[in-house]
């Protein structure tokens, strides 16, 4: 009786042989068992159907033992996801922020499945110093730092950011300021904004090329430039036509007047790191372009506008960078000594 119920146990086992690689280990074992205890009431036809299985039973069983540890290490091993750094340059911006961008940062995470971290530069240097060292992948880019990482570090434009259209410096005097041409301020002091402003820095430098000021003092805003005209404390501002406009009817009875104006300044644009893959580009390209609006419009960036042409700003930028170590003495010199 006992022989007839063992033999049932391998038919039902037999039966099961596509569906539990269990049930083929415990078919190897019981009739191994079997065999060692000489139990003679197996059937001749299970052993038969079992003889002919019996390598592909073995086969599967060594197969089960190598892909198990291998399964087991590729999980361990799994590759972390990529991260990208978003650099956010805010210092040729007002109000603008890193909060401004959270929204376009969770975005971007879930859509490249990467983690995305943000990192603000309140100043030039830090900017570049960034940029140089490739650690920014993204950079939210005004047009003074995109033009000295488009023309030296291989940074590719990828979208035109928000901003005001036409932008141009100005060079402002007082009303009653017997100044009258650009060759009247030679000798004379002069606000600039901080290094790295398009209209109130590279712009002015460069048309104020070849000259001697007195003094170049540096404002933390443009409201200040104007200030400072105002109390007389230089003889000269520069600023933005824009900022200008904006500010110039807040000083009481002080009246200004425009002594030159500039060239125009390209857009700010957003930029992607030479280190990034091809994949990686049109991948996070696509991903920007596809954004909803209130991803691109935090992030300030407009997905289908016309990339600016950047070829006659870098030129002007490039001409004016021999002039940084100079702005601080006094006098100062606008000239390039080493040509």
């Amino acid at each position: 009786m006992h022989l007839i119920k063992v033999d049932r146990v391998y038919a039902k086992l037999l039966n099961k042989l596509t569906s539990s690689t269990e049930d083929l280990r415990t078919l190897i074992v019981c009739y191994d068992l079997k065999c060692r205890t000489n139990l003679s009431g197996f059937s001749y036809y299970f052993h038969r159907v079992y003889m002919s299985l019996r390598p592909l039973l073995l086969l599967t069983r060594f197969l089960l033992i190598l892909w198990l540890p291998l399964s087991g290490c590729s999980q361990d091993r799994s590759t972390p996801p990529e991260k990208l750094t978003v650099g956010v340059v805010s210092y040729d911006t007002e109000a603008l922020s890193v909060n401004d961008y959270e929204h376009f940062q969770e975005y971007l995470a879930k859509q490249t499945s990467s983690v995305v971290e943000l990192e603000p530069a309140l100043n030039e240097l830090n900017a570049v110093q960034q940029i140089h060292s490739k650690a920014w992948s993204i950079v939210f880019a005004p047009p003074g730092l995109a033009a000295i990482v488009i023309g030296t570090e291989n940074y590719t434009p990828i979208f035109r950011m928000e901003g005001v259209n036409n932008l141009r410096s100005v060079l402002v005097v007082r009303e009653d300021s017997p100044i009258k041409s650009i060759g009247d301020i030679a000798n004379k002091a002069i606000a600039l904004e901080e290094p790295g402003s398009a209209a109130g820095y590279y712009l002015p430098l460069y048309d104020l090329y070849g000259l001697t000021l007195a003094e170049v003092r540096f404002a933390p805003t443009p409201k200040t430039v104007l200030a400072w005209l105002s109390q007389d404390t230089v003889a000269v501002g520069a600023l933005s036509e824009n900022d200008f406009d904006l500010y110039q009817h807040e000083f009481g009875q002080t009246k200004f007047r425009i002594l030159h104006t500039s060239r125009f300044v390209p857009p700010a644009v957003v930029l992607l790191a030479p280190t990034l893959d091809r994949n990686q580009e049109e991948q996070i390209k696509a991903v920007m372009r596809g954004a909803p609006s209130s991803i691109t419009g935090d992030a300030h960036y407009i997905p289908n506008a016309k990339l600016p042409d950047y070829d006659q700003f870098i030129q002007i930028v490039k001409k004016v960078k021999p002039l940084e170590v100079r702005v601080r003495e006094k006098p100062v010199v606008l000239l390039d000594r080493s040509l």
